[in-house]
């Protein structure tokens, strides 16, 4: 068993330029711990796989495509590849 704690994953650089710490990383799959404070954002980019955020707190602006939502915590938001 392996357990990583967010506190202890290194912050990975990104152009976005926040808090991004990667948790798991496989070939199949990875889990991104990804911290924005208020005014930061993640600038629009296109995914090669498909993505989902978990929002734990605040109620941030979602913008997947041309749809933008305002999310509340404790919910999923899906975003489909190459979207």
């Amino acid at each position: 068993m392996k357990i990583t704690k967010i506190t202890d994953a290194t912050i990975k650089e990104t152009t976005h330029k926040v808090d991004v710490r990667m948790l798991y990383d496989k070939d199949t799959a990875q889990a991104i711990h990804i911290t924005l404070k208020p005014g930061e954002n993640l600038k629009p980019h296109i995914t090669p796989v498909d993505v989902f955020f978990f929002i734990i707190e605040g109620t941030p602006e979602i913008l997947v495509g041309e749809e933008k939502q305002r999310v509340t915590a404790n919910s999923i938001v899906e975003s489909p590849k190459d979207i």
